[in-house]
């Protein structure tokens, strides 16, 4: 490894004691050393130590009243990583797994994420330890009120636009709009993005990251002379991401046999009959094992903890991760190239591991990584902000012709950039390699900062 690269690592492994944060910049640090032997010019500059570095990590307490009476106290954050190339972008979580080194990592992968979607946007990442699960409406907007009392000094159209995430879909976003509103005292409709087509939120953004992720792998497939039809699909999840990937696969011809939530997943041989998991999931917030309710034939597999998720022991051809970080290891990697599997797409942020990575490729397995393939929605959360900036909203159609445009252009970046640096299908190199030319170029442009 490059010593300069190896030196960096190092030094942010011994500043940060924070797991999830120190893969993701080993991650991309190990992939970007091409670039790094071409121009030593990097490490005067300490190009690596900035870019790994947040340039701001805000944190805050988050009081609010339980329908009890009783008070609760949260933590609340939000990481501006890097705004080089445009107002801090990405999404808030609201999940009890929410803690500095996950929104640090979530951070740094958003600012190249951001960065691939060709669009002004910086990256950063927000949220708090706050479970929404089993909490009522009320307590819910107490919470987002309460959270956003101290994030509205923090953000801004120009500044910084938070959006969704886990935890955080149409209902919260509604809450924490309408107390900026009230506390600004003014119509500021660019702050938010995923907000409710009713007040300024954009057609095709709830689809945007599951659709984004088909665009992706419809021309990953087509780059290797492959297609989606006909082919068998299990995707880890069952919310947003999945839901909507689960319908664009099926619009391209595939057959979706299986979907999972955290307590196991659900196997249908015939095919998932979606518009139920839509009902269980967006209307009723119910478990997946509830499918076997109206389809009885299906199978339900419930997951062991510290053994490979239900989900991934199934056999399909194409597999979407759409949950959350690190769902797959090396022994579930082994498994699913067992089984079959010719392409993983990722949904979710981070769902795979190095060694997993490694081992797909080193497979020939087809890898869509993450800060490509799920750029979906913030590409789509950025056109809101187009369309909020000019005070006019576009058709579904427009929205979406745009998102797939967009997505075509990311994986076309990531597959010339891998075959430039003779990469092969290494497509998370390739994605890597092309939005650090792009952070970096622009600040060394703006100086020392």
């Amino acid at each position: 490894m490059n010593n300069y690269i190896e030196r960096v690592l190092e030094a942010t492994k011994e500043k940060n004691n924070e797991p999830e944060f120190n893969q993701a910049v080993a991650e991309v640090l190990k992939t970007i050393e091409p670039v790094v032997e071409k121009n030593p010019e990097f490490e005067k500059q300490a190009l690596l130590e900035r870019i790994v570095e947040p340039e701001r990590i805000i944190s805050f307490r988050v009081p609010w009243m339980d329908d009890n009476g009783k008070v609760q106290v949260n933590k609340g954050f939000r990481v501006q990583f890097n705004g080089a190339i445009g107002p801090y972008k990405g999404g808030l979580r609201f999940h009890p797994s929410v803690n500095q080194s996950i929104m640090k990592f979530l951070g740094f992968e958003q600012v190249f994420k951001n960065a691939l979607t060709g669009l002004p946007i910086g990256g950063g990442k927000g949220g708090s330890d706050f479970d929404p699960k089993g909490k009522s409406d009320n307590e819910i907007m107490r919470f987002c009120q309460s959270f956003m009392n101290e994030l509205q000094r923090h953000i801004g159209h120009n500044l910084d636009v938070p959006a969704g995430d886990i935890g955080v879909g149409g209902r919260e976003i509604g809450y924490l709009f309408g107390q900026y509103r009230k506390i600004k005292n003014q119509y500021e409709a660019g702050v938010l993005t995923g907000k409710g087509l009713e007040y300024g939120g954009s057609l095709a953004r709830k689809e945007a990251t599951g659709f984004g992720l088909l665009y992706f792998m419809r021309e990953m497939l087509k780059a290797n002379n492959l297609d989606l039809k006909g082919k068998t699909v299990t995707i880890s999840g069952s919310g947003n991401v999945a839901i909507y990937a689960a319908q664009k696969a099926v619009e391209f011809g595939a057959k979706v046999v299986a979907m999972s939530d955290s307590n196991g997943c659900i196997h249908d041989e015939q095919g998932i009959d979606l518009d139920y998991v839509k009902e269980l999931k967006e209307v009723k917030r119910a478990r997946i094992k509830e499918y076997l309710a109206k389809h009885p034939n299906a199978k339900y597999i419930e997951n062991v903890k510290g053994q490979t998720p239900a989900v991934y022991t199934i056999k399909a051809e194409v597999v979407l991760p759409c949950a959350t970080q690190n769902d797959i290891n090396l022994e579930t990697a082994k498994l699913l190239v067992k089984n079959g599997a010719i392409a993983i797409g990722e949904g979710a942020n981070m769902p795979t591991s190095i060694e997993a990575i490694n081992y797909f490729i080193e497979n020939k397995v087809l890898l869509a990584p993450a800060k490509a393939a799920n750029a979906g929605g913030v590409a789509t959360s950025a056109l809101e902000m187009s369309q909020n900036s000019m005070r006019l909203s576009w058709t579904f159609e427009e929205v979406d012709k745009k998102l797939d445009g967009i997505m075509t252009n990311i994986f076309k970046m990531c597959h010339e950039t891998a075959k430039e640096y003779n990469l092969g299908i290494n497509y998370v190199a390739g994605a890597n390699i092309a939005a650090f030319k792009k952070v970096s170029s622009a600040m060394i442009a703006q100086g020392i900062i």
